[in-house]
Protein backbone atom coordinates (compact mmCIF):
# COMPACT_ATOMS: atom_id res chain seq x y z
CA UNK A 1 0.00 0.00 0.00
CA UNK A 2 0.95 3.74 -0.12
CA UNK A 3 -0.36 7.22 0.82
CA UNK A 4 -0.83 10.29 -1.18
CA UNK A 5 -1.56 13.90 0.34
CA UNK A 6 -2.52 16.54 -1.69
CA UNK A 7 -3.23 20.75 -1.68
CA UNK A 8 -7.18 19.68 -1.13
CA UNK A 9 -6.12 18.24 2.65
CA UNK A 10 -7.10 14.73 1.71
CA UNK A 11 -4.82 11.96 2.21
CA UNK A 12 -5.77 8.07 0.05
CA UNK A 13 -4.40 4.76 0.82
CA UNK A 14 -4.05 2.79 -2.76
CA UNK A 15 -3.23 -0.35 -3.13
CA UNK A 16 0.14 -0.64 -4.99
CA UNK A 17 -0.40 -3.92 -6.97
CA UNK A 18 -3.81 -3.10 -8.56
CA UNK A 19 -4.05 0.60 -7.84
CA UNK A 20 -7.09 0.64 -6.43
CA UNK A 21 -8.30 3.10 -4.11
CA UNK A 22 -8.58 1.93 -0.88
CA UNK A 23 -10.03 4.72 1.69
CA UNK A 24 -9.83 8.85 2.11
CA UNK A 25 -8.78 10.37 5.47
CA UNK A 26 -10.28 13.87 5.55
CA UNK A 27 -9.39 15.81 8.64
CA UNK A 28 -6.90 18.50 7.40
CA UNK A 29 -8.29 22.07 6.31
CA UNK A 30 -5.83 23.13 4.59
CA UNK A 31 -2.92 21.72 1.79
CA UNK A 32 -0.89 18.68 3.11
CA UNK A 33 3.20 19.57 3.87
CA UNK A 34 4.79 16.52 5.38
CA UNK A 35 3.83 12.25 5.74
CA UNK A 36 5.47 9.88 7.25
CA UNK A 37 5.18 6.17 7.93
CA UNK A 38 4.57 5.70 12.06
CA UNK A 39 5.91 1.97 12.27
CA UNK A 40 4.86 0.72 15.81
CA UNK A 41 7.37 -0.62 18.28
CA UNK A 42 5.61 -2.93 19.81
CA UNK A 43 5.74 -6.39 18.51
CA UNK A 44 1.53 -6.65 19.37
CA UNK A 45 0.71 -4.01 17.52
CA UNK A 46 1.85 -5.06 14.51
CA UNK A 47 -1.51 -5.11 12.65
CA UNK A 48 -1.93 -1.15 14.13
CA UNK A 49 -0.25 0.58 11.06
CA UNK A 50 0.18 4.37 11.59
CA UNK A 51 0.85 7.45 9.68
CA UNK A 52 1.53 11.01 10.52
CA UNK A 53 0.30 14.09 8.52
CA UNK A 54 1.08 17.47 9.14
CA UNK A 55 -0.44 20.71 7.26
CA UNK A 56 -0.77 24.23 6.56
CA UNK A 57 -3.77 24.32 8.97
CA UNK A 58 -1.25 23.82 11.77
CA UNK A 59 -2.43 20.62 12.96
CA UNK A 60 -0.49 16.92 13.16
CA UNK A 61 -3.08 14.17 12.95
CA UNK A 62 -2.01 10.38 13.74
CA UNK A 63 -4.16 7.59 10.89
CA UNK A 64 -4.81 3.85 11.05
CA UNK A 65 -4.45 2.73 7.67
CA UNK A 66 -6.02 -0.39 8.26
CA UNK A 67 -9.35 1.32 9.58
CA UNK A 68 -8.57 4.44 7.87
CA UNK A 69 -9.88 6.15 10.57
CA UNK A 70 -8.26 9.41 12.80
CA UNK A 71 -5.94 8.16 16.04
CA UNK A 72 -5.11 11.74 17.53
CA UNK A 73 -5.21 15.02 16.23
CA UNK A 74 -2.52 18.38 17.92
CA UNK A 75 -3.28 21.65 17.40
CA UNK A 76 -0.88 23.23 19.53
CA UNK A 77 1.46 24.40 16.73
CA UNK A 78 2.21 28.33 16.31
CA UNK A 79 3.11 27.53 12.87
CA UNK A 80 3.18 25.14 9.57
CA UNK A 81 4.56 22.27 10.76
CA UNK A 82 6.91 21.70 7.65
CA UNK A 83 8.90 18.28 8.35
CA UNK A 84 7.85 15.14 10.30
CA UNK A 85 11.13 12.37 11.24
CA UNK A 86 9.90 9.12 13.59
CA UNK A 87 13.18 8.31 15.75
CA UNK A 88 12.52 4.42 15.87
CA UNK A 89 14.98 3.47 17.89
CA UNK A 90 14.24 6.09 20.47
CA UNK A 91 10.56 5.62 20.18
CA UNK A 92 9.44 9.11 20.21
CA UNK A 93 9.15 11.23 16.79
CA UNK A 94 9.46 14.87 15.86
CA UNK A 95 8.05 18.13 13.88
CA UNK A 96 9.64 21.04 12.69
CA UNK A 97 8.94 24.31 12.09
CA UNK A 98 9.27 27.16 13.63
CA UNK A 99 10.57 25.40 16.19
CA UNK A 100 11.79 21.24 17.01
CA UNK A 101 9.33 19.40 18.89
CA UNK A 102 9.97 15.84 20.16
CA UNK A 103 6.86 13.98 21.22
CA UNK A 104 5.94 10.49 22.15
CA UNK A 105 3.96 8.49 20.82
CA UNK A 106 0.65 9.18 22.95
CA UNK A 107 1.15 12.65 21.37
CA UNK A 108 2.48 14.24 24.70
CA UNK A 109 4.87 17.21 23.70
CA UNK A 110 8.05 15.74 25.68
CA UNK A 111 10.26 19.23 24.98
CA UNK A 112 10.93 22.05 22.18
CA UNK A 113 13.31 24.16 21.26
CA UNK A 114 13.11 28.04 21.26
CA UNK A 115 12.18 30.38 18.40
CA UNK A 116 14.60 29.29 15.65
CA UNK A 117 13.85 31.36 12.58
CA UNK A 118 10.36 32.69 10.47
CA UNK A 119 11.73 30.57 8.32
CA UNK A 120 11.96 27.24 10.25
CA UNK A 121 13.16 24.45 10.04
CA UNK A 122 12.66 22.85 6.17
CA UNK A 123 14.07 19.43 6.54
CA UNK A 124 15.47 16.72 9.04
CA UNK A 125 17.67 14.33 9.11
CA UNK A 126 18.63 11.88 11.66
CA UNK A 127 21.87 11.13 12.88
CA UNK A 128 23.97 9.05 14.95
CA UNK A 129 24.39 9.06 18.70
CA UNK A 130 20.88 10.51 19.10
CA UNK A 131 21.64 13.28 16.95
CA UNK A 132 19.66 15.32 14.15
CA UNK A 133 20.50 17.73 11.30
CA UNK A 134 18.26 20.36 10.94
CA UNK A 135 17.68 22.58 7.80
CA UNK A 136 17.11 26.29 9.03
CA UNK A 137 17.79 28.42 5.66
CA UNK A 138 21.59 28.51 4.95
CA UNK A 139 22.03 26.86 7.95
CA UNK A 140 22.55 23.43 9.32
CA UNK A 141 22.28 22.82 13.22
CA UNK A 142 22.70 19.84 15.03
CA UNK A 143 20.61 18.75 18.24
CA UNK A 144 20.87 15.82 20.29
CA UNK A 145 18.39 14.19 22.35
CA UNK A 146 19.42 13.65 25.96
CA UNK A 147 17.08 11.62 28.30
CA UNK A 148 15.87 13.74 31.51
CA UNK A 149 17.08 12.08 34.73
CA UNK A 150 13.03 12.30 35.93
CA UNK A 151 12.23 9.05 34.28
CA UNK A 152 12.39 7.35 30.70
CA UNK A 153 9.78 9.45 29.25
CA UNK A 154 11.50 12.63 29.12
CA UNK A 155 14.25 13.91 26.99
CA UNK A 156 15.81 17.39 26.67
CA UNK A 157 16.94 18.69 22.96
CA UNK A 158 20.70 20.81 23.50
CA UNK A 159 21.89 22.41 20.31
CA UNK A 160 25.47 21.27 19.45
CA UNK A 161 26.65 23.37 16.54
CA UNK A 162 25.68 25.51 13.57
CA UNK A 163 27.11 24.73 10.22
CA UNK A 164 27.29 27.61 8.15
CA UNK A 165 29.42 26.59 4.96
CA UNK A 166 26.44 26.86 2.50
CA UNK A 167 26.10 29.55 0.47
CA UNK A 168 21.81 30.06 -0.13
CA UNK A 169 19.23 27.94 1.79
CA UNK A 170 19.37 24.39 2.14
CA UNK A 171 16.85 22.20 -0.01
CA UNK A 172 17.70 18.74 0.56
CA UNK A 173 19.93 16.31 2.80
CA UNK A 174 20.68 12.74 2.72
CA UNK A 175 22.05 10.04 4.67
CA UNK A 176 24.96 7.81 2.68
CA UNK A 177 25.80 5.76 5.63
CA UNK A 178 26.57 6.30 9.74
CA UNK A 179 29.45 8.27 9.14
CA UNK A 180 28.55 10.20 6.08
CA UNK A 181 25.61 12.52 5.30
CA UNK A 182 25.35 15.09 2.08
CA UNK A 183 23.51 18.27 1.71
CA UNK A 184 22.75 20.57 -1.09
CA UNK A 185 21.83 23.93 -2.11
CA UNK A 186 19.97 26.49 -4.05
CA UNK A 187 23.16 27.94 -5.28
CA UNK A 188 24.29 24.23 -6.62
CA UNK A 189 26.77 23.68 -3.42
CA UNK A 190 26.77 19.77 -2.76
CA UNK A 191 28.33 19.47 1.19
CA UNK A 192 29.88 15.72 2.29
CA UNK A 193 29.89 15.76 5.97
CA UNK A 194 31.23 13.52 9.10
CA UNK A 195 28.12 12.21 10.66
CA UNK A 196 30.06 11.91 13.88
CA UNK A 197 31.75 14.86 14.58
CA UNK A 198 30.01 17.18 11.35
CA UNK A 199 32.94 18.11 9.73
CA UNK A 200 32.98 19.01 5.62
CA UNK A 201 35.01 16.13 4.46
CA UNK A 202 34.28 17.27 0.75
CA UNK A 203 32.44 19.89 -1.79
CA UNK A 204 31.40 20.07 -5.11
CA UNK A 205 29.86 23.74 -6.52
CA UNK A 206 31.01 23.48 -9.89
CA UNK A 207 28.13 21.09 -11.27
CA UNK A 208 27.19 23.44 -14.18
CA UNK A 209 30.65 24.42 -15.35
CA UNK A 210 31.93 22.68 -19.16
CA UNK A 211 35.91 22.75 -17.83
CA UNK A 212 35.21 20.65 -14.45
CA UNK A 213 33.37 18.30 -17.05
CA UNK A 214 35.42 18.35 -20.12
CA UNK A 215 33.32 15.42 -21.51
CA UNK A 216 30.42 17.13 -21.56
CA UNK A 217 29.30 19.42 -24.07
CA UNK A 218 29.19 23.00 -23.01
CA UNK A 219 26.11 25.04 -23.48
CA UNK A 220 26.15 29.35 -24.38
CA UNK A 221 24.36 30.79 -22.42
CA UNK A 222 24.53 34.35 -21.30
CA UNK A 223 23.92 34.17 -17.58
CA UNK A 224 22.96 31.16 -15.16
CA UNK A 225 19.81 30.97 -13.71
CA UNK A 226 19.42 30.10 -10.37
CA UNK A 227 17.14 27.57 -10.70
CA UNK A 228 19.25 25.54 -13.30
CA UNK A 229 22.10 25.17 -10.09
CA UNK A 230 19.46 24.17 -7.70
CA UNK A 231 20.52 20.72 -6.13
CA UNK A 232 16.36 20.01 -5.90
CA UNK A 233 16.73 16.09 -4.29
CA UNK A 234 19.50 13.90 -3.38
CA UNK A 235 19.57 10.38 -3.11
CA UNK A 236 22.92 7.76 -2.43
CA UNK A 237 24.40 4.34 -1.99
CA UNK A 238 27.38 3.27 -0.47
CA UNK A 239 29.32 4.61 -3.19
CA UNK A 240 27.90 7.22 -4.86
CA UNK A 241 25.47 10.02 -4.56
CA UNK A 242 23.15 10.77 -6.97
CA UNK A 243 21.86 14.77 -7.35
CA UNK A 244 19.17 16.46 -9.22
CA UNK A 245 20.65 19.88 -9.77
CA UNK A 246 18.41 21.79 -12.23
CA UNK A 247 17.48 20.00 -15.35
CA UNK A 248 20.35 17.59 -14.89
CA UNK A 249 21.58 14.16 -12.79
CA UNK A 250 25.16 14.22 -11.46
CA UNK A 251 26.84 11.27 -10.06
CA UNK A 252 29.03 12.10 -7.31
CA UNK A 253 31.60 9.47 -6.00
CA UNK A 254 32.58 9.70 -2.68
CA UNK A 255 35.30 7.60 -2.79
CA UNK A 256 36.69 9.91 -5.62
CA UNK A 257 35.57 12.76 -4.94
CA UNK A 258 34.36 14.10 -7.93
CA UNK A 259 31.54 14.20 -10.12
CA UNK A 260 31.54 10.85 -12.66
CA UNK A 261 29.41 11.14 -14.63
CA UNK A 262 25.85 13.34 -15.52
CA UNK A 263 23.35 14.18 -18.28
CA UNK A 264 23.42 18.28 -17.97
CA UNK A 265 20.18 18.27 -19.60
CA UNK A 266 18.57 15.40 -18.44
CA UNK A 267 14.65 16.91 -18.93
CA UNK A 268 13.54 19.94 -20.15
CA UNK A 269 12.74 21.32 -16.59
CA UNK A 270 13.99 21.22 -13.74
CA UNK A 271 14.46 17.55 -11.83
CA UNK A 272 12.08 17.34 -8.95
CA UNK A 273 12.79 13.77 -7.68
CA UNK A 274 15.49 11.01 -8.16
CA UNK A 275 15.62 7.56 -6.56
CA UNK A 276 18.53 4.71 -7.31
CA UNK A 277 17.56 1.09 -8.16
CA UNK A 278 18.84 -2.26 -7.01
CA UNK A 279 20.64 -2.44 -10.31
CA UNK A 280 23.09 0.54 -12.05
CA UNK A 281 19.57 2.04 -13.05
CA UNK A 282 17.76 5.54 -11.59
CA UNK A 283 14.47 7.01 -12.07
CA UNK A 284 14.02 11.14 -12.23
CA UNK A 285 11.02 12.93 -12.71
CA UNK A 286 10.47 16.81 -13.73
CA UNK A 287 8.64 19.70 -13.74
CA UNK A 288 8.51 18.69 -17.61
CA UNK A 289 5.66 16.46 -16.76
CA UNK A 290 8.27 13.74 -18.00
CA UNK A 291 10.11 10.02 -16.02
CA UNK A 292 12.60 8.89 -16.69
CA UNK A 293 14.88 5.70 -16.46
CA UNK A 294 18.38 6.22 -16.64
CA UNK A 295 21.27 3.41 -16.61
CA UNK A 296 24.81 3.91 -15.13
CA UNK A 297 27.01 2.87 -17.90
CA UNK A 298 31.00 2.41 -18.07
CA UNK A 299 32.99 4.02 -21.37
CA UNK A 300 34.62 2.09 -23.67
CA UNK A 301 38.30 3.30 -23.39
CA UNK A 302 39.78 3.82 -27.48
CA UNK A 303 43.53 2.93 -27.70
CA UNK A 304 45.32 6.20 -27.47
CA UNK A 305 47.04 7.12 -31.01
CA UNK A 306 50.85 7.76 -31.47
CA UNK A 307 52.11 11.19 -30.61
CA UNK A 308 53.29 12.60 -34.28
CA UNK A 309 56.57 14.65 -34.43
CA UNK A 310 57.79 16.22 -37.59
CA UNK A 311 55.97 19.45 -38.62
CA UNK A 312 54.03 18.98 -35.74
CA UNK A 313 56.38 19.18 -33.62
CA UNK A 314 57.17 23.37 -33.30
CA UNK A 315 53.46 23.26 -32.65
CA UNK A 316 53.79 21.81 -29.51
CA UNK A 317 52.75 18.25 -30.83
CA UNK A 318 55.69 16.17 -30.56
CA UNK A 319 58.22 15.09 -27.92
CA UNK A 320 58.37 17.90 -25.69
CA UNK A 321 54.59 17.30 -24.66
CA UNK A 322 55.28 13.25 -25.26
CA UNK A 323 56.01 12.08 -21.70
CA UNK A 324 53.53 14.51 -20.19
CA UNK A 325 50.71 12.88 -22.74
CA UNK A 326 51.78 9.65 -22.24
CA UNK A 327 51.40 10.14 -17.64
CA UNK A 328 47.94 11.85 -18.99
CA UNK A 329 47.05 8.37 -20.57
CA UNK A 330 48.31 6.23 -18.41
CA UNK A 331 45.84 8.14 -15.95
CA UNK A 332 42.88 8.44 -17.88
CA UNK A 333 43.60 4.53 -19.03
CA UNK A 334 43.54 3.70 -14.97
CA UNK A 335 40.38 6.00 -14.31
CA UNK A 336 36.99 4.54 -15.80
CA UNK A 337 34.50 6.89 -17.18
CA UNK A 338 31.39 6.68 -16.74
CA UNK A 339 27.99 7.99 -18.45
CA UNK A 340 24.19 8.15 -18.19
CA UNK A 341 22.14 6.54 -20.73
CA UNK A 342 18.10 7.35 -21.31
CA UNK A 343 17.08 3.52 -21.16
CA UNK A 344 13.12 4.24 -20.55
CA UNK A 345 10.55 7.08 -20.88
CA UNK A 346 7.39 7.17 -19.12
CA UNK A 347 5.10 9.90 -20.75
CA UNK A 348 1.48 10.02 -19.47
CA UNK A 349 1.25 13.29 -16.96
CA UNK A 350 0.46 16.80 -18.37
CA UNK A 351 1.91 19.00 -15.66
CA UNK A 352 4.80 18.48 -12.86
CA UNK A 353 5.57 15.09 -11.05
CA UNK A 354 6.19 15.81 -8.23
CA UNK A 355 7.33 12.64 -7.08
CA UNK A 356 7.52 8.84 -7.49
CA UNK A 357 7.44 5.41 -5.44
CA UNK A 358 9.34 2.06 -6.78
CA UNK A 359 7.33 -1.25 -5.64
CA UNK A 360 9.78 -3.29 -7.85
CA UNK A 361 8.03 -5.90 -9.07
CA UNK A 362 4.90 -4.32 -8.37
CA UNK A 363 5.68 -0.95 -10.39
CA UNK A 364 6.02 2.48 -10.15
CA UNK A 365 3.74 5.20 -8.79
CA UNK A 366 3.48 8.74 -9.59
CA UNK A 367 2.16 11.69 -8.76
CA UNK A 368 2.15 14.70 -10.32
CA UNK A 369 0.33 18.93 -10.42
CA UNK A 370 -1.96 17.16 -13.22
CA UNK A 371 -4.08 15.83 -10.22
CA UNK A 372 -3.47 12.20 -11.62
CA UNK A 373 -1.30 9.54 -9.58
CA UNK A 374 -0.31 7.22 -12.57
CA UNK A 375 0.77 3.37 -11.58
CA UNK A 376 2.79 2.04 -13.93
CA UNK A 377 3.60 -1.42 -14.70
CA UNK A 378 6.25 -3.88 -16.52
CA UNK A 379 4.12 -5.09 -19.74
CA UNK A 380 5.80 -8.27 -19.93
CA UNK A 381 5.60 -9.29 -16.68
CA UNK A 382 2.05 -8.32 -16.39
CA UNK A 383 1.37 -10.59 -19.58
CA UNK A 384 2.87 -13.53 -18.57
CA UNK A 385 1.35 -12.93 -14.97
CA UNK A 386 -2.28 -13.11 -16.65
CA UNK A 387 -1.60 -16.08 -19.11
CA UNK A 388 -0.63 -17.75 -16.05
CA UNK A 389 -3.89 -16.66 -14.39
CA UNK A 390 -5.91 -17.38 -17.61
CA UNK A 391 -4.63 -21.04 -18.12
CA UNK A 392 -5.00 -21.97 -14.03
CA UNK A 393 -8.46 -20.58 -14.61
CA UNK A 394 -9.09 -22.87 -17.39
CA UNK A 395 -7.55 -25.61 -15.69
CA UNK A 396 -9.47 -25.16 -12.69
CA UNK A 397 -12.59 -25.52 -15.24
CA UNK A 398 -11.52 -28.56 -16.75
CA UNK A 399 -11.48 -26.45 -19.86
CA UNK A 400 -7.81 -27.19 -20.60
CA UNK A 401 -7.29 -29.95 -22.48
CA UNK A 402 -3.29 -30.96 -22.99
CA UNK A 403 -2.12 -32.68 -26.34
Amino acid sequence: RFASAGDDGIIFLWNAQTGEKLSELHGHTHKITAIAPFPSSDASELKNHLILTASADRTVIVWDCSSGRQVQKVSCFHSTVKCLTVLQRLNVWLSGGSDLCVWNRKLDLLCKTSHLTDAGISALLELPKNCVAAAVGKELIIFRLIASNGGSEGWNILELKRLVDHQDNILSLVSVNDFTFVTGSHVGELIVWDALDWTKQASECNFWDSSVHPDVQPEIKLSQSPNETSVQHLTSDEECVFAAVGKGIYVYNLQMKRVIACQRTAHDSSVLHIEKLPNRQLISCSEDGSVRIWELREKQQLPAEPVPTGFFNMWGFGRANKQANQAAKKMQENTPVYFLELVGDLIGHSSAVQMFLYFGELGLATCSADHLIILWKDGERESRLRSLTLFQKLAQNGDLQLR
